[in-house]
């Protein structure tokens, strides 16, 4: 029985593969689809395709709101700021891709009162050049980040399996990401494309973790060596996981910014769970006990 327990692992680790290859394929058409349809691989906000932005410093009813002027104003989307103890309302954030003057006259005639940018409100105009200019610029730095990451991950092992393994993961862990940050309709900020820059980091570190302890460590068995760097790889995603939720959890009522942020670190390393003890370790094992016959 304990033979058995022990060699569960041996036998179905190729199996295994089957499920994050299964959704790395459905995520991959999925934002193919996705594109089809939107022209883009994410939903953009306003900061990525220009637009206003108008902070009100009053209780108002944001759904009342958004219902009455989303005739008015295009593509008009609101999010209430709240006390983080008291969970009273500070604040409402109106999105929009109107021009300004569009949005404060429409915003006025509905409030029935004056909006006095410094006092009573705050505006802010993004022209769609700059933030298509912008846009085009963060993609090619995640772009870059990659390559580099490639490198330097090359570099290291300069193996050719175990390295494109790394590369694998961080990928899939990214594809799978987006494709449910597209699912669940979030609208992606310049804030939200820094995170996936920062999921490129945290997808590479345990599989390099792994890899160092499969490759450049002799002692003990392979089963062995999987177990021990599962138990620290794990333990510094679960901490992490951990602490961004708690973060979340606190930031989520009053900036959107870290929220998002947070939110696509919180999925990306679940995803990395996966792509590293499934992905990953049935690669390196497979390719290790294949030296060795």
């Amino acid at each position: 029985m304990e033979e058995n327990k022990k060699n569960w692992h041996d036998k179905y680790y190729k199996l295994l593969l089957l499920i994050p290859a299964f959704l790395l394929v459905f995520s991959l058409v999925y934002l193919v689809n996705f594109y089809k349809v939107n022209g883009d691989f994410i939903h953009k906000d306003i900061s990525l395709t220009g637009g206003t932005t108008v902070t009100i410093y009053d209780k108002i009813n944001a759904e009342n709101l958004k219902k009455n002027l989303s005739d008015v104003l295009e593509d008009i989307d609101t999010r209430v700021v709240s006390d983080l103890f008291t969970q009273e309302q500070k604040a409402l954030i109106i999105t929009t891709k109107s021009s300004g003057e569009e949005a404060k006259k429409a915003l006025e005639d509905y409030l029935g009162y004056k909006l006095i940018p410094g006092e009573n409100a705050d505006f802010e105009f993004t022209g769609s050049a700059l933030s298509e200019s912008f846009y085009k610029q963060l993609l090619v730095a995640v772009l870059i980040a990659f390559v580099f990451m490639g490198i330097v991950v090359f570099i290291i092992f300069r193996t050719f399996i175990p390295s494109v393994a790394v590369i694998i993961s961080a990928f899939a862990d990214i594809v799978m990401t987006l494709a449910l940050v597209d699912f669940l309709g979030m609208k992606i900020s310049t804030a939200g494309i820094v995170a996936f820059l920062m999921l490129i980091g945290y997808s590479v570190d345990t599989d390099i973790l792994l890899t160092t302890r499969l490759l450049k460590r002799t002692e003990n068995s392979l089963n062995q060596r999987i177990f021990s760097a599962f138990k620290t790889g794990t333990t510094m995603t679960l901490t992490s996981l951990l602490a961004i939720s708690f973060a979340l959890f606190f930031v989520k009522s009053f900036s959107l910014v870290l929220a998002q942020i947070f939110t696509i670190l919180i999925f990306g390393l679940f995803f990395d769970l996966l792509n590293t003890w499934i992905t990953n370790v049935s690669i390196l094992k497979w390719y290790i006990l294949s030296r060795k016959k």
